[in-house]
Order: C-alpha cells, then sequence, then structure tokens
C-alpha cells in the first residue's frame, strides 16, 4: 500500500509546499557540535559584531539541511531519494530569523522517472538561497 500520494505519476508540474521555520542559536550551535564547523561567524556574537554581517549567520549547509527535510519529510516526502542537489547562495541569514522553504515541481523526466524541483530559501521577501534538487520520487509501495 502506498502512503505517499506524491508518486511520479500523481506528481505535477507547477505544485509546491512552503514551509516556515525559525533558526535558533540553540539549533545553529548543535548543528556546530555535529558537523565541527565551528566558525565564529556562525556560533560568536562577538566574533560575528566583527564581520561585515555584524552578527552570527546559520551555515549555508544547514540550509541545505532543511531544504533536504523539507523534500524527505513533507514535499514529495517519505520514500523520496535524492540524485542531486544544487544551491547558490545569494544573501546570509541572521541567527534567530524566521525562513520560509519552498519546493516547486519544475519538470518531470520521463526517461528516468525522476522528479526536477527548484528549492528557495527566503528571508521575508528577499531570496537567501536559489537552487535545483533532482529526485527519484516516492513510488509504489512507498514508506
Amino acid at each position: 500500500m502506498n502512503t505517499n500520494p506524491n508518486t511520479y505519476e500523481a506528481l505535477e508540474v507547477g505544485q509546491s509546499l512552503v514551509i516556515k521555520r525559525t533558526i535558533t542559536a540553540a539549533d545553529v550551535q548543535l548543528f556546530a557540535d555535529l558537523t565541527g564547523d565551528d566558525n565564529p561567524i556562525h556560533i560568536s556574537e562577538e566574533a560575528a559584531a566583527k564581520t561585515r554581517f555584524g552578527k552570527p549567520i546559520v551555515h549555508g549547509v544547514f540550509l541545505l539541511g532543511i531544504i533536504s527535510k523539507a523534500l524527505g519529510r513533507d514535499f514529495p516526502g517519505p520514500g523520496c531519494v535524492a540524485v542531486n542537489i544544487s544551491a547558490k547562495f545569494l544573501r546570509p541569514v541572521p541567527v534567530g530569523s524566521e525562513i520560509s522553504v519552498e519546493i516547486r515541481v519544475a519538470e518531470k523526466i520521463e526517461k528516468y522517472r525522476h522528479i526536477k524541483m527548484k528549492t528557495y530559501v527566503y528571508l521575508g521577501k528577499k531570496m537567501s538561497v536559489a537552487g535545483d534538487a533532482t529526485l527519484i520520487p516516492p513510488g509504489e509501495g512507498a514508506i
């Protein structure tokens, strides 16, 4: 039995999902602890104040992780597998900010039965991250 309605057949170009999340200093510290990326620009108010950003900023790869979560848990969801994820980091996201993540079906690739998604992270109305993801969507009998 397929518990995910977002199979290759069901997905349509233009479908999208937007999720919101606030990224706290505790989130960023946990990410730094897990990855070992303790660059002071991410975790130190004092050090970040001396940079052109003026305050700590979220790791770019953390933002990709939130995109990955949205793809794997929300849309298309459980059972999908990423083949490729790419991104351009357009502007920093200050720690403590609420972001919006938008995932949109851009193309269906019949030959491989893959789905190409456009992925975006917004800080307010300004785009912080723009990218693409190619996925094997959940199939019949998916998780």
